[in-house]
């Protein structure tokens, strides 16, 4: 391997909530693997580029960037040994709304995951939990089976811990079980509304009244996605405790002008909201929506194929 001069040139919003660091990792790793002929895999890429990122820098990053940039599409990614990926193809519509307000992962991260310790410290050792429940536990917050745990077992022991504590592990839970859901949808299943409305506890009214429109509109699929959205949105605002009033204030905008679902795109606090819209024209009318509520700038995209070699 040689010292060779690079020039890095990058449309990815900075501290956006658009994996900018994971894009430059990913793409420079790339062009090593290209120019040295490294026989890198784009699994080994994703790994290398999530343990300079996480290990190196100390950034508390999950795996998603990375493994977003280099895979692209629809993924479900594995995040225990061996790591993996699991590919869906799809294609949606969608608008990206940069607020402008800067945030860091570094900041916002490490706080929610020091509150799911601290409830989960509790749980662990309260000795009215049930041992069997105490197995898919853990004291740090990646450590949890949070796939096997259910709400209903949990809900005895979370009126002990501390409100934030309680809140961000019910996030958790509720954003992976809607998750699932939407999962297997885009796997096959079919749902109508009321059905996935049972895998959302405490959506709002309005959010199923909305998809209820958009499923007699544009079907039932996009119209799922959408309750999905909104939904993780709202346990983002409401649980996690992460939007502000200007994001609020632009997923409005976006929502009347005619998305189908807006959430906080990244750590939050800051950053993108993005909008699924059932068409290009119905983006660009989202777009300018967003941009008059208070948007620095957004794009309307569609879902990509990630790292790739262009000459």
């Amino acid at each position: 391997v040689r010292g060779l001069d690079v020039v890095v040139n990058s449309e990815v919003a900075v501290a956006a909530g658009l994996a900018s660091s994971a894009a430059v990792e990913v793409t420079f790793l790339g062009l090593l693997n290209e120019v040295f002929d490294l026989g890198l895999s784009r699994k080994d890429i994703a790994e290398i580029s999530y343990t300079a990122e996480h290990d190196i820098m100390k950034i508390p990053c999950g795996r998603l960037d990375q493994y977003g940039c280099v895979f692209g599409g629809i993924l479900v990614i594995y995040c225990r040994p061996p790591y993996d990926v699991e590919e869906i193809v799809k294609e949606y519509n969608f608008v990206v709304l940069d607020s402008g307000i800067r945030h860091a992962t570094a900041d916002v991260h490490p706080r929610r995951q020091s509150e799911i310790d601290e409830g989960l410290k509790i749980l662990m050792e309260d000795p009215d939990v049930p041992e069997d429940i105490k197995k898919k536990l853990g004291y740090r917050y990646f450590e949890p089976k949070w796939e096997e745990l259910r709400e209903d077992e949990l809900m005895p022991y979370l009126d002990k811990l501390p409100p934030k504590s309680r809140d961000r592990i019910l996030f958790t839970l509720r954003v992976h079980e809607s998750t699932m859901m939407a999962l297997s949808m885009l796997k096959g299943e079919i749902y109508t509304i009321e059905e996935a409305h049972q895998f959302m506890r405490g959506v709002s009214k309005d959010a199923i009244e909305l998809a209820k429109d958009a499923e007699k509109k544009w079907g039932s699929e996009l119209a799922i996605i959408g309750l999905v959205m909104n939904y993780q949105h709202e346990m983002l605002r409401d649980l996690y405790e992460v939007s502000l009033p200007e994001l609020e204030r632009i997923r409005d905008a976006a929502l009347q002008a005619g998305a189908l679902g807006v959430k906080i795109s990244g750590a939050g606090l800051g950053g993108s909201l993005i909008a699924l819209v059932p068409s290009e024209k119905a983006g660009d009318k989202v777009l300018r929506a967003g941009i008059k509520a208070g948007a620095r700038r957004g794009w309307v995209v569609k879902i990509d194929e990630g790292l790739r070699r262009e000459v």
